[in-house]
């Protein structure tokens, strides 16, 4: 079988593919490269309290009022 172009994929057809072919490790790792390159490199420490995780959680609000005013 012929490998498809994987990098010529959109990320939802890519997907799609994986699904349908969960042995093919080359599909898998083309699709795990697209999404780990979009991801964004910031990072956050786990909270370490309730204060924290409540601080979080508004964080979280805030972002998602953001996200729908936009």
């Amino acid at each position: 079988m012929i490998e498809p172009n994987f990098s010529s994929m959109g990320k939802t057809e890519l997907r799609a593919f994986v699904i349908a072919h969960p042995d093919n490790k080359t599909a898998f790792r083309a699709f795990v490269d697209r999404f780990t390159s979009e991801a964004s490199p910031e990072t956050f420490d786990i909270p370490k309290s309730n204060a924290e995780i409540e601080e979080v959680e508004i964080l979280i609000k805030q972002k998602l009022e953001q996200l729908k005013m936009s």
